[in-house]
C-alpha cells in the first residue's frame, strides 16, 4: 500500500464562504499515482467543514442560510457566555457537517456522481486561513 499526503491552503472570507475544491483534491490524487484506493479531506481547524454537494449557485447560498437558520448567531450558548467571541454557532455547524471526508478512488480519480462535487465550508465569523490536509492511500 501507497500512501501519498499533501496540503491545500485557502484564504477565506469569513462565515458562509463555500468553495469547491474537488478539482484541488483530483490534482493530489493525480499526483499520487494511485490508482485505488481511498482519499481524506481533512480542515484543520474546528471551525471549518468539508463534505460533497452539487456546487451551484443556489446551493452555495442555501447550505450556509439552511445551517443559520438550524443554529442561528446568539449571545445565548454556553460557548458565548464563555469565550464571549461570537462564534458558538460556527463550532455547531462545523461539527454538525464534519471536519473530515473520504471518498473512494477508482482510475486515478476520486469516484463521485456527475453532480457532486467536495466541498470546504468557512463557519467561523471572520476570514481565515486554513489548510486541508489531503491524504490518499492504495495502489
Amino acid at each position: 500500500m501507497t500512501v501519498h499526503q499533501e496540503t491545500l491552503e485557502l484564504a477565506t472570507t469569513g462565515h458562509g464562504d463555500l468553495r469547491d475544491v474537488t478539482e484541488a483534491v483530483a490534482g493530489v490524487v493525480r499526483a499520487s499515482g494511485i490508482a485505488t484506493g481511498l482519499v481524506n479531506v481533512h480542515v484543520i481547524g474546528s471551525t471549518g467543514a468539508v463534505g460533497t454537494i452539487e456546487y451551484e449557485p443556489g446551493l452555495k447560498r442555501d447550505l450556509p442560510e439552511t445551517l443559520d437558520r438550524l443554529m442561528p448567531p446568539g449571545r445565548h450558548y454556553g460557548h458565548e457566555q464563555t469565550w464571549r467571541d461570537g462564534n458558538a454557532h460556527s463550532h455547531l455547524q462545523a461539527t454538525t457537517l464534519g471536519s473530515s471526508i473520504t471518498v473512494p478512488v477508482g482510475e486515478g480519480r476520486p469516484l463521485l456522481g456527475t453532480w457532486q462535487q467536495i466541498f470546504f465550508l468557512e463557519c467561523d465569523v471572520r476570514p481565515r486561513r486554513r489548510t486541508l490536509v489531503v491524504t490518499v492511500q492504495g495502489a
